[in-house]
């Protein structure tokens, strides 16, 4: 039988600015990373260095992400019928595996650190530490309101906001190292920073491979809609379902519907209208393909079709 589609449109975010936004972080970044990488090497600081790589980081993860903002919002073509719309799911994801290795990398350091410790200047790390947290935070507010809404600004979110955190632990450290000489508090402070790092990126890892798979959206109950469609009198169940993201904004709903008796078509059309207007207000699915159908007429009324191997 045939199908009925329906998608609701959506707000067009402010791609111009966040694009802006994401430059000029770019830059701040870059002369974070170019004034901590020089002053690592002075001052002998694995803290001032293992932050120099979170920047240099940040201006690679900002670099995707704002690569991955503009590429989103190319054209469909009849051959790319989604557009580029998952760039920023991918991007998103790179930059939250990225922070992972980082922080593999910054253990690893840290801990060959307690056996062999070397002298910080810590002088130096407490100002470019401070440089740091500085120029970051004007980062974090330029990113912070998109990141509210968009899974690829999130990670670029994460990645300043982190290593902002990570310039307060430095200077904190450099501190302590000024007042009581305690050299591995360096150590133990980018083995805190690497935690951290694994701790803050996980959630997103999982989050941009859930959509990544095509599984279902977690919010998403499929019990629970059947039971709202069953309301409808005409309406017997749905069946043969299929509900994945496109992107962090767009959810896709596909579904047979099973009619108790034979209507008009007019009268589908009603019902199916209906049904559109159920997933959008009550469970947030804005874009829809349903299948109707006379009870019994698929042979196979699951939720969910396990195909054949």
């Amino acid at each position: 039988m045939g199908e009925h589609k329906h998608e609701h449109g959506h707000k067009h975010d402010h791609g111009d600015l966040k694009g802006r936004n994401l430059a000029i972080a770019i830059v701040l970044n870059i002369g974070i990373t170019l004034a901590q990488v020089v002053g690592g090497f002075i001052s002998g600081s694995l803290a001032l260095m293992s932050d120099a790589m979170h920047n240099f980081s940040d201006v690679l993860a900002l670099i995707i992400s704002w690569f991955a903002s503009k590429l989103s919002k190319r054209d469909q073509t009849p051959s790319q019928t989604y557009g580029y719309k998952r760039a920023e799911i991918l991007a998103a994801l790179i930059n939250a595996v990225s922070l992972i290795v980082i922080a593999f990398f910054l253990l690893k350091e840290a801990i060959s650190r307690f056996s062999d410790p070397v002298e910080v200047q810590s002088g130096m790390v407490m100002i470019l530490g401070g440089l740091s947290i500085v120029l970051n935070g004007l980062s974090v507010l330029l990113v912070q309101k998109d990141a509210k809404n968009n899974m690829n600004m999130r990670s670029a979110y994460l990645h300043l906001l982190t290593d902002m955190i990570s310039s307060v632990a430095v200077v904190l450290g450099g501190l302590a190292m000024y007042l009581w000489d305690v050299a591995w508090v360096d150590s133990v402070l980018s083995i805190g920073i690497a935690l951290y790092l694994v701790y803050s990126s996980w959630g997103l890892i999982k989050e941009s491979v859930r959509i990544l798979m095509q599984f279902a959206p977690a919010k998403v109950n499929l019990d629970d809609i059947n039971t709202e469609l069953q309301n409808i009198p005409e309406v017997n169940n749905m069946h043969h379902v299929h509900v994945w993201q496109l992107d962090d904004k767009q959810i896709n709903f596909e579904a047979h519907i099973s009619f108790k008796e034979d209507l008009k078509l007019s009268r589908v059309n009603e019902i199916l209208h209906q049904i559109e207007h159920v997933l959008d207000e009550k469970f947030d699915i804005n874009h829809v393909t349903l299948q109707p159908e006379i009870d019994g007429s698929c042979g196979d009324n699951s939720m969910v079709i396990q195909n054949e191997k």
